[in-house]
């Protein structure tokens, strides 16, 4: 808005301006060269010059005058064509064109246009015009003017920014309880709509942070409750004779206890700031314990690229998500040989598990890190676990200040691990 003004006064208040009043001004020098008369008249010149703001001198063979001492060192002008009819002569300026306008000398004060008239018996007019004088104050008021608007401007800007402000605050609200963090209630700064709307969101959030501690809570106790009795049945079955029976029931009490065990690791790394215990990793030496974990663990080739700096993260969790993946691709890789490769960089290690099987559709790489959801829509145990075993990874990655990612292989499923050197120093964990 400032350039545009700017330019659109320079144009109005500078060429258009001059190139409106400067015929005005011509035709106005030579009604003061008549009233002035021929041969010039002084008594008439001084009161021309103390009515008018304009400056006169007269050159020529009568009369020798001038206004004030301030046009001692004006330059002479060179004469007209004396060869002219007078009544041409009488209309030709001198400079750069006829009636055009020069600068001031530098010793005047201020721009004047100088504009000389030939009288009939040889004299010569010279007028100095302030032109400026008309030019100046309507761009003083323009100026003044676009201050005013830019000032404007500004107040309402902070006037629309105060309003809107609510909104902000809502808005920064809304996406900390859409991650699950309820700490930070959205403040109240109005008593209007957006006031009260911001309570209503607070209340919300409140209620869906009960109900979620309260689901979380019941799955704790029925998950820990769970557990003595799963002991006991376990124990229990040891005792029976050796044989199908007795190995059946015991992986049906060992699955059932996977299960309560990643029930309770689920729901300690749903909670916002859960605590990690940090030590030092070397990354090789889990990676080799992962695969010799393994079933069958000459089905899985390690390969590393760069090298592997200094961190800390939480060994237990950290195993957890390298066995998950791996027994996953494993369970379907359709038999073909599962590649496992870490890379550093300067900023974060990005863990590759890959397999080779059929893969999965589309629309189920968007679902496959949700918990209990599985591919097979029949939920055979023969085809995988319950659904939890990548939900896990997920939230081992994000505790870890990382992210984990699907991507098709083609043949087969990759998974991709982005774990930042720097996650979960900064994340503000502690030890559990």
């Amino acid at each position: 808005m400032s350039v545009t003004f700017s330019l659109g006064m320079q144009r109005a208040f500078g060429e258009g301006w001059r190139g409106a009043i400067r015929p005005l001004v011509r035709d106005y020098i030579d009604r003061l060269a008549d009233e002035v008369g021929s041969p010039p008249s002084i008594e008439r010149a001084q009161a021309l010059t103390q009515r008018l703001p304009v400056t006169l001198r007269i050159e020529g063979p009568l009369v020798q005058w001038q206004s004030g001492p301030d046009l001692d060192d004006l330059p002479p002008l060179p004469p007209p064509p004396l060869l002219l009819p007078p009544e041409h002569r009488r209309h030709m300026a001198h400079g750069p064109g006829p009636g055009a306008d020069a600068p001031d000398h530098p010793n005047h004060p201020g721009r004047r246009t100088w504009m000389v008239r030939q009288t009939a018996d040889g004299h010569t007019l010279t007028f100095g015009v302030d032109v400026r004088s008309f030019v100046r104050q309507p761009q003083m008021v323009g100026w003044i003017t676009l201050a005013v608007l830019l000032t404007l401007t500004g107040l309402a800007y902070a006037l629309v920014r105060r309003l809107f402000k609510p909104l902000d605050d809502i808005a920064a609200g809304a996406s900390r309880y859409g991650q699950g963090d309820f700490s930070q209630p959205i403040p109240v700064r109005r008593a209007d709509e957006l006031g009260e709307l911001a309570q209503r969101v607070n209340h919300m959030a409140t209620d869906l942070s009960g109900m979620l501690d309260a689901k979380r809570a019941l799955l704790l106790a029925i998950s820990h409750e769970l557990r003595s009795p799963l002991t006991r049945a376990r124990l229990n079955a040891e005792l029976v004779e050796e044989g199908a029976a007795r190995d059946a029931l015991l992986r049906d009490l060992g699955e059932m206890r996977d299960l309560i065990t990643d029930l309770l690791e689920s729901e300690r790394l749903a909670r916002r700031h859960q605590a990690l215990n940090l030590e030092p990793i070397d990354w090789a030496g889990l990676l080799q314990q992962a695969v010799q974990a393994c079933a069958t663990p000459d089905t899985v080739h390690v390969s590393h690229s760069g090298e592997a700096p200094a961190w800390q993260g939480d060994r237990t969790r950290l195993a957890l998500l390298l066995r998950n993946l791996i027994d996953n691709a494993l369970r379907h890789g359709a038999g073909a040989p599962v590649e496992v490769h870490a890379a550093w960089s300067a900023q974060a290690l990005t863990l590759t598990v890959r397999d080779h099987g059929p893969g999965v559709t589309p629309e189920q790489l968007a679902h496959l890190a949700e918990p209990f959801y599985r591919t097979d829509a029949a939920r055979g145990r023969s085809t995988g676990g319950v659904g939890l075993g990548l939900h896990l990874c997920r939230l081992v990655a994000e505790a870890h200040g990382g992210t984990l990612q699907f991507a098709q292989a083609e043949p087969g499923l990759k998974v991709i691990v982005t774990l930042p050197l720097s996650g979960p120093q900064t994340a503000g964990h502690a030890s559990a």
